[in-house]
């Protein structure tokens, strides 16, 4: 297995290991800024030390594309083994999530339509709602997010967000380790 593919697969077994961690101690609750930032963090690291050791063990001058590629293959396996542990964390692990976050955006929704100059902003913004009751309008607006907000879902985006955080994460880490560190 190439150097850079097990370093990816470390960092994100060190993320879960962080988010599993987290979980337990419940230090953070269900605010999520704490775990994907040190998501971000890991993705870059994995990048990074992927790439540092294989150029350390190369002896040849690679291309600034030949990085790049270096970097995705660690950022690669990382972001599908996140994804997938993301749709098992919510899916089996953290089952109160998302009835939680259900439960905020419902709550969010209420609040707005209670509120009269905001019940009828949102009927001059969409024409349809002009004719509906409250009750109406608090259905329609909530089916969208109800039906998003699951665990496959939750999956199927970050490993979107992950593949594009590796794609530039390689791009940056390749031309600041040809430029700054090993100035080739």
């Amino acid at each position: 297995m190439k150097i850079t593919v097990k370093v990816g697969l470390i960092f994100a077994a060190i993320w879960i290991a962080i988010k599993m961690v987290l979980f337990y101690t419940n230090v953070v609750g269900y605010d999520v800024k704490v775990p994907v930032l040190l998501n971000i963090l890991c993705i870059l690291l994995a990048i990074s030390v992927g790439v540092f050791k294989l150029k350390r063990q190369q002896q040849e001058a690679t291309s600034l594309m030949t990085d790049n590629k270096s970097g995705m293959t660690a950022g690669v396996p990382y972001a599908l083994v996140v994804s997938v542990f993301l749709f098992f964390y919510y899916e089996k692990i953290d089952t109160n999530y998302i009835p939680h976050r259900v439960a905020e955006i419902t709550y969010v929704m209420k609040t707005r339509l209670d509120d009269p100059q905001e019940l009828k902003r949102l009927r001059a913004e969409n024409e349809d709602f002009e004719v509906m009751t409250k009750e109406q309008i608090y259905e329609r607006m909530i089916q969208g997010p109800v039906n998003t907000i699951n665990a496959k879902s939750t999956m199927v985006l970050a490993l979107l967000a992950l593949l594009l955080l590796a794609t530039l994460n390689s791009i940056f880490v390749a031309v600041i380790y040809r430029k700054v560190v090993f100035k080739s």
